[in-house]
């Protein structure tokens, strides 16, 4: 999809579908309407009667009859302005493709509010919350003509030529970061017969190759070699192999932030097995996989002055007379042991050995991203994701990217109370802590196996799998975690 910034007006413009935005303020409304009917010269009986009022969200189709070229615009409501926020600016972008989409048209001119302060973060919020919104993961439907037509170009439109190079620039950052998210949306919503260690660890390569940063993949026997016995028991009742794969990029001389995503290619809980119902939504359990090679992406083509590593231990977890049994001792990679309770408690076995491998890269600052615990969901549902960590000031960073980005975090305690729950009568630690406190313990789980270095424990598990549309997002694969990192990292120092 091609996304642009031009200098245009109302009049000019040619394309398919013409987004204007407008107030809810009743006299701020008034004049906006006002300014239309002079431009367009056309009457707007639905703002003269109340039907359409400017509130957030509401929009209304008027159509301009040109001799040679009839046009349509769609006004959308931004609501009050007082109210005004990046957040509502990208879904009433997200409303304006929606409705060009429903149209048929292929081409969406969206014009920037006269009174937006904050310019440019206004241009990439309208821009962004419209190329999201048009996302579609359709390459398995063979009849694609019922379905509709999907929007080609998005130009955001000022009538300032002052505005243009600000504008351009704005939108490469908007439209790279949106084909990172893509990205990690197709990857998770693929399904498990196409996305399985081996080849989710290609698209890592491919998105490295591509992007201009390294990818190292290490085989079953380069795992065995490292003492990764977490990743090695999770994968043994698979015949799909595991991978154990490692970015890099950037300034070599600062000290990296490592980034380390759960790569469970299909998860149907191994011996404990899950219920069959739902159990097809395991096919994301890659999730945070996926939006590491999705900010790697996003990070290299921006060409953001930091260093990064990143850190993917791929598995399927399936299964069969050679699965890991509940009662099965693991030795991880930095020599402690797990004493395997529950089979479906797997993710957190593969990234022990991920965070302490992360200790030999002396990192600046260690996140890990997973679609890690059921308990996460229940605790937020799917508008926030849990965090947990060692380190106030990074998790304050954090939050405050996802306050930007809206893929907002939920500090959670890990009170030292909460680590008895994982005691193991004959190892270091157990995997599971019993019912209560899930997201919790296993965050703690996790904690055992860190180094020295600053970490927080990202659990996407209800951001990343969504169960209805939203404004921008789709049922299935969100993509969480690629806006909300490259912006944590582009603010980093």
């Amino acid at each position: 999809m091609k996304l642009a910034f031009e200098k245009s007006s109302l009049n000019t413009n040619t394309a398919d579908v013409i987004a204007v935005f407008v107030h809810g303020d009743k006299s701020l409304f008034s004049s906006e309407i006002l300014t239309l009917v002079r431009e367009l010269g056309v009457r707007i009986p639905a703002a003269d009667n109340g039907d359409f009022n400017g509130k957030e969200g509401e929009s209304l189709v008027i159509y301009v009859h040109r001799a040679r070229h009839p046009r349509r615009y769609v006004l959308v409501g931004l609501g009050e302005r007082k109210k005004l926020s990046f957040e509502r600016y990208r879904r009433t972008g997200a409303v304006a493709a929606k409705c060009a989409r429903s149209l048929k048209a292929e081409s969406l001119a969206m014009f920037v509010p006269l009174v937006a302060s904050e310019f440019q973060s206004v241009v990439s919020a309208l821009a962004e919350g419209a190329y999201l919104a048009l996302y579609k993961f359709d390459k398995y439907i063979s009849k694609k003509s019922d379905s509709p037509t999907n929007v080609q170009t998005i130009t955001v439109c000022a009538e300032s030529s002052a505005r243009v190079k600000q504008g351009k620039q704005t939108l490469h950052r908007t439209k790279t970061i949106c084909e990172a998210t893509y990205l990690a949306r197709d990857l998770a919503n693929a399904p498990g017969n196409e996305i399985y260690p081996e080849s989710l660890a290609e698209a890592a390569r491919l998105s490295a190759e591509r992007c201009g940063y390294t990818a190292k993949i290490l085989d079953e026997r380069e795992i065995k070699e490292a003492g990764m016995g977490g990743v090695l028991a999770v994968s043994q009742g698979s015949v799909r192999l595991p991978r154990f794969v490692i970015l890099e990029y950037g300034y070599e001389k600062k000290r990296p932030v490592v980034i380390v995503g759960k790569g469970v290619t299909f998860d149907t809980g191994g011996i404990s097995i899950k219920p069959s119902a739902g159990m097809a939504e395991m096919k994301m359990d890659m999730s945070g996989a996926a939006a590491v090679i999705g900010a790697f992406e996003a990070v290299a083509r921006l060409k953001l002055p930091v260093h990064i590593v990143g850190l993917i231990p791929i598995v399927e977890n399936m299964p069969s007379g050679s699965s890991i049994r509940p009662g099965d001792i693991i030795r991880h990679y930095n020599g402690k042991t797990s004493e395997v309770d529950n089979t479906d408690a797997e993710g957190r076995l593969i990234l022990a050995d991920a965070l302490a491998f992360a200790e030999k890269f002396k990192p600046a600052a260690v996140i890990d991203l997973a679609t890690l615990t059921g308990a996460c969901v229940v605790a937020l549902g799917h508008h926030a994701s849990g965090m947990l960590g060692n380190d106030s000031s990074l998790m304050t960073k954090l939050k405050s990217a996802g306050e930007s980005t809206y893929e907002r975090v939920w500090q959670l305690p890990l009170y030292d109370e909460y680590e008895k729950l994982i005691k193991s009568d004959v190892a270091d630690v157990k995997n599971v802590g019993g019912r209560w406190a899930g997201t919790i313990t296993a965050a703690w789980f996790l904690k055992k196996f860190i180094g020295s270095y600053k970490w927080v424990h990202l659990d996407i598990a209800g951001t990343a799998m969504l169960e209805e549309d939203g404004e921008y997002t789709q049922k299935g694969a969100s993509g969480v975690g690629v806006r909300l990192l490259t912006e944590f990292l582009r603010r980093w120092k």
